[in-house]
């Protein structure tokens, strides 16, 4: 009998859950209004990622799975946009917004290979 896949298993998952870590360990540094303004938006979206993607896989269905994918993907493009934001508005630099963005759309890609993969 083949071993069953676990969610922890796929490396879109672990990015999504590791993105997050890194957008959090940001965040946490701000100053309060800042956490409390866009800070708990970007953390949200952030993490609304790798739920998603666990709340698909947990349906057990494919067309129930894909469907959270794009709210993943979604979820990931929200971010993109919050972590602009806190460029502009001087809270993290061009730096590490450039860090996050090129994390961002590499987990992109292999979110979109996901989604194309699953019921195949």
């Amino acid at each position: 009998m083949g071993r069953s896949i676990d969610i922890d298993d796929l490396t879109v998952y672990q990015r999504a859950i590791s993105i997050g870590a890194k957008i959090w360990a940001e965040v946490v540094k701000w100053q309060w209004e800042d956490r409390k303004m866009v800070g708990h938006q970007v953390v949200r979206s952030a993490d609304s990622i790798a739920a998603n993607l666990a709340e698909g896989f947990g349906r057990f269905h494919f067309k129930e799975n894909r469907h959270f994918c794009y709210y993943a993907r979604g979820s990931l493009f929200e971010t993109l946009t919050w972590i602009s934001k806190a460029r502009d508005r001087a809270l993290i630099s061009a730096e590490k917004c450039d860090e996050l963005n090129q994390d961002l759309k590499a987990l992109q890609h292999l979110l979109n290979r996901y989604i194309a993969s699953i019921g195949k």
